[in-house]
């Protein structure tokens, strides 16, 4: 009898061993599946550029074109976070001293929005191509799984034809060369409208950010 107490009380002990290691198995499947779904929502969107991306002129910083972004990207369900990295009259020199210190925080696809001021400053375009090839070059060493995105951007026509057509080429080739998604002019239906641009004939209204929003949206939405 004594013998038979003990059988019973040895596969008491089995089972119960046994519904523990199920039980610490479970949880740690639960938390391993946790952990991957918060890795998972932590997706950074970094959006560089100059007063086009920081929303110069707009009453509110929602209005920007990054927010709008984030807007839809929400509406989308998707697990992103756009940092808006746009500063106001930023240049591609500027962007390449200022471009570590922002990828210091994660970064899994990056938006780049320069070249315009330089444009307008008529610096010569070999110039402007080598900075920003410098900034991409320093995303893909940090973050080579990263996506890239390149915004496209036009000059005015006074600036000569040369230099327009100079200009209007480096965004193209940039993206071919570094395996960019392209979207050939950001201010496509926006720059020359004056009811979607503000006073200065330069900057988008928060209307004409909206469509800067869609012009990205077309190619971005496809990398999410």
């Amino acid at each position: 009898m004594l013998n038979k107490f003990r059988i019973l009380a040895v596969l008491a002990l089995t089972i119960t061993v046994a519904g523990c290691g199920s039980q610490s198995t479970s949880n740690d499947t639960s938390e391993k599946a946790e952990t991957k779904e918060a890795t998972a929502a932590n997706k950074n969107i970094l959006v560089f550029g100059d007063s086009l991306t920081a929303g110069y002129g707009l009453d509110d910083a929602s209005e920007s074109y990054p927010s709008v972004l984030q807007t839809k990207i929400d509406s989308a369900k998707l697990p992103y976070t756009i940092i808006n990295g746009g500063l106001s009259g930023e240049t591609s020199a500027g962007g390449k001293s200022r471009i570590d210190w922002l990828l210091k925080q994660h970064i899994d696809v990056f938006v780049l929005e320069l070249g315009a001021n330089d444009g307008l400053r008529g610096i010569p375009v070999k110039e402007t191509e080598q900075n920003l090839q410098t900034i991409i070059d320093r995303v893909k060493s940090k973050y080579p799984n990263a996506k890239l995105v390149m915004l496209g951007m036009q000059v005015p026509p006074n600036m000569g034809d040369d230099y327009v057509s100079d200009f209007r080429d480096m965004f193209p080739k940039l993206a071919a060369k570094n395996n960019m998604t392209l979207v050939p002019f950001l201010l496509q239906g926006v720059g020359g409208v004056r009811a979607l641009n503000q006073k200065d004939g330069i900057h988008p209204t928060a209307e004409g950010a909206k469509i800067l929003a869609n012009n990205v949206w077309q190619e971005l939405k496809g990398l999410l």
